[in-house]
């Protein structure tokens, strides 16, 4: 029996990067035994992962978004978001009637 391996399409971005970077990317790959490719897509996913986290924090301290938006764009789920914010200590500037939609959004999920 032949093992038949689908790959899936992915598109091609090309980047340039600093030679400082290039050999941090290599020595990073080698500690992985990976290629540089597969730790460019994971360390991407990660970041991106990162950025979105950092920039829902800003506005949920802020008081520019609830919870359930601060959730939505961190890419997580309202209780992944509950876990976030209890680890970090998180506080708001929300008032009351935000607090009420987000309590009630919270318990239809």
């Amino acid at each position: 029996m032949y093992a038949v391996q689908y790959i899936a399409y992915m598109p091609t971005v090309s980047a340039r990067v600093p030679e400082d970077d290039n050999e941090e990317l290599e020595a990073v790959a080698e500690l992985l035994a990976e290629d540089k490719s597969t730790t460019i897509r994971k360390a991407l996913r990660e970041g991106l992962a990162t950025l979105r986290e950092r920039h829902a924090v800003e506005r949920y301290q802020s008081g520019d978004v609830s919870v359930n938006e601060a959730a939505r764009l961190a890419g997580l789920s309202v209780g992944e978001w509950l876990e976030l914010a209890h680890e970090r200590g998180l506080t708001t500037q929300l008032d009351e009637t935000d607090l009420t939609f987000d309590a009630e959004r919270a318990g239809e999920l």
